[in-house]
């Protein structure tokens, strides 16, 4: 199969319904091909005993790829070898991302930095400082294209080195007042979409582009952020991919700072200048990162048998449940597991938590 033939199957597999990120590497692990995984895939449903996933319609990746392609974009898919190293090491790497603009800016330290969308004056203006002084240090600043912090930052990295991750479509700027920012960015520095072209954002994107502006960054600067926000999710992502957490202090009297003052008492590391942050990130020499060896890799795991079904759906209920514990109560082999939880998400019949949980669905 050629190469442009490779990436269409591949596409078509990641927008089929029920194939998410961690799937998509189960089954490219075990199948070998994403056109021998779309072959495959009705199979695996009957076998978790659901209906077979809608596969995309061919006809509609194409259009999607030409789009792409008329945008001045490309896609980057997981196992090409420009994909960022950082980024595939967390549990749920974007199978494609589309980008738009100068991709070598994720090989440089990069850090991300977010906050509050309302945020005050004084913590824009500190913003800009600490995005200014990474920049010029040679550190690429990644962030939302968000209102408040993440505008600020994109604001002062311009000229030094940024990227914005949005949760539309690559040619959609959200929110409206920031298209030209966004534009800017995609010129001058390096715009990252994991949605088709053409699609609005919605809440349900904004964490999954999260996990991409955390997991790109060696780590995460909060400096401004209300309990419960976005930007703490970010910041609980970071963390949970072993990344350096940090944050900066605020008035206990402003509202807009208390999760940073909380991030700092659970741990996160204090920053007040931007030599705070260089001391946490620059440690980290990027070219001894490397891409990580593929959980997945390796002979292909013997099909599930009928008892093996039986019993890892027995451990399963409407409570997420870490999949290490599944295979300690079942008894089974992590491959034998995986094998049973791939065909019930096909199926229709599984969701995937945050942490390496599953639950019925």
């Amino acid at each position: 199969m050629g190469e442009g033939a490779a990436s269409r199957a591949r596409l078509r597999l990641i927008r089929s319904a029920n194939v998410g990120p961690v799937t998509y590497r189960h089954l490219i692990a075990r199948f070998g091909s994403a056109q021998a995984a779309l072959e495959a895939l009705p199979e695996l449903a009957a076998r978790g005993r659901g209906r077979a996933p809608t596969i995309a319609d061919a006809g509609a990746v194409e259009r999607e790829m030409a789009a792409v392609e008329r945008l001045g974009a490309h896609y980057c898919f997981l196992d090409d070898p420009d994909y960022p190293p950082l980024l595939a090491q967390i549990e749920n790497p974007p199978p494609a991302m589309i980008l738009r603009g100068d991709p070598t800016l994720l090989a440089r330290p990069t850090v991300a930095m977010v906050g509050a969308r309302n945020a005050s004056a004084a913590a824009v203006r500190f913003a800009r400082t600490l995005s200014a002084g990474l920049a010029a240090e040679g550190v690429t600043v990644i962030s939302g294209l968000a209102r408040g912090i993440d505008t600020a930052a994109h604001v002062a990295a311009l000229d030094g080195g940024t990227v914005g991750v949005i949760a539309s479509g690559i040619d959609i700027a959200f929110p409206p007042e920031n298209a030209e920012l966004q534009e800017a960015v995609a010129r001058r520095g390096l715009l990252i979409a994991e949605q088709p072209p053409g699609t609005e954002p919605r809440a349900r994107h904004f964490p999954y582009r999260n996990r991409i502006i955390a997991g790109a960054a060696i780590g995460t600067v909060v400096v401004e952020a209300a309990p419960k926000s976005g930007s703490l999710i970010t910041a609980r992502l970071a963390g949970e991919a072993g990344r350096e957490v940090m944050a900066v202090p605020g008035s206990p009297l402003d509202p807009r700072a208390q999760g940073c003052n909380l991030l700092i008492r659970d741990g996160a590391t204090l920053v007040q200048t931007v030599a705070d942050i260089l001391e946490m990130v620059r440690p980290i020499d990027m070219r001894a990162v490397r891409a990580p060896t593929d959980a997945f890799a390796g002979p292909p795991p013997d099909d599930a048998s009928d008892g093996d079904r039986a019993a890892v759906t027995a451990l399963l209920g409407p409570a997420p449940v870490a999949v290490d514990e599944i295979v300690r109560q079942s008894g089974k082999a992590p491959a034998v597991v995986q094998t049973v939880l791939l065909e019930l998400e096909l199926a229709g019949r599984l969701d995937r938590h945050a942490g390496g949980r599953v639950s019925l669905a």
